[in-house]
């Protein structure tokens, strides 16, 4: 099974912590040369020093912006890509606060649209020419398992994430012919910060204590346990992958078994 990546350069979104310095890690491990993409200029240097690479193959960069910043993000990641070619997007960015759908406001539902499926779109756009001149391409979605089962208190989130995903089976069906592929990854409850905030807020929702609401989600999994981020890392890791050169517009769940659809 082919799951080299030497020579191949990935951006990877969000890669400060959780699944997206995870991911980065991985991809690494793997070959590629990394850059990293967050807001704080400080974690990157960090996470930067700490990825794995191969003196004179490897080149690790970063970029510090927010991906809602829509000039700036346009600015840096067009100047990175002239010069070196992007071969691999992983679009991954914390999701919306909770709250019910009801209940969330017109520029609560604008906040999400810009930060998730307007900043996705503008990466695409920007290295997707980089790709087709390769013959060889992968864009992977970070997004969430409430594309196919909303999750109840996340309201805005249920429905940007849908539109990403939505978004995303359209341009695999777009791009496929150029030897580029969209997938979609679907974390189930995964140790990262996005958990810790999904726990208070049904602490504070119910009234129960952390103990009993982490309860009553690891009840859901089959698996028994949360995720921890590196699992999720490896799945994005293989779709970036040449093995995984004929899976396109996929929507992949690791969720431990916890949703009920097929």
């Amino acid at each position: 099974m082919d799951l080299n990546l030497t020579g191949r350069h990935a951006l990877v979104c969000g890669a400060s912590e959780g699944i997206g310095r995870a991911a980065a890690h991985e991809l690494a491990l793997l070959g590629a040369s990394v850059t990293l993409l967050a807001r704080r200029a400080d974690v990157l240097a960090e996470v930067m020093a700490a990825l794995p690479r191969t003196p004179g193959e490897q080149h690790h960069d970063g970029i510090a912006v927010d991906v809602a910043d829509a000039a700036p993000l346009q600015a840096k990641v067009s100047a990175l890509a002239a010069a070196r070619p992007i071969h691999i997007l992983v679009n991954n960015t914390g999701g919306p606060p909770g709250g019910r759908a009801i209940d969330a406001a017109a520029d609560d539902y604008l906040a999400a649209f810009h930060r998730h499926l307007l900043a996705n779109q503008l990466l695409a756009q920007l290295t997707v020419p980089g790709m087709r001149a390769a013959g060889w391409g992968r864009i992977i979605n970070v997004v969430s398992t409430s594309v196919k089962e909303p999750i109840a208190n996340l309201g805005v989130s249920n429905t940007i994430r849908g539109a990403v995903a939505s978004w995303a089976k359209t341009l695999s069906k777009e791009l496929g012919a150029y030897g580029i592929t969209v997938n979609n990854v679907l974390p189930g409850y995964t140790r990262t910060g996005r958990l810790d905030q999904i726990l208070r807020d049904r602490v504070q929702a119910t009234g129960k204590d952390e103990a009993a609401v982490s309860a009553a989600m690891l009840a859901t999994v089959p698996a028994g346990r949360f995720a921890e981020a590196h699992e999720v890392a490896a799945a994005i890791a293989f779709l970036a992958t040449p093995a995984a050169g004929y899976v396109n517009g996929v929507s992949l769940a690791v969720d431990g078994g916890r949703m009920q659809s097929i």
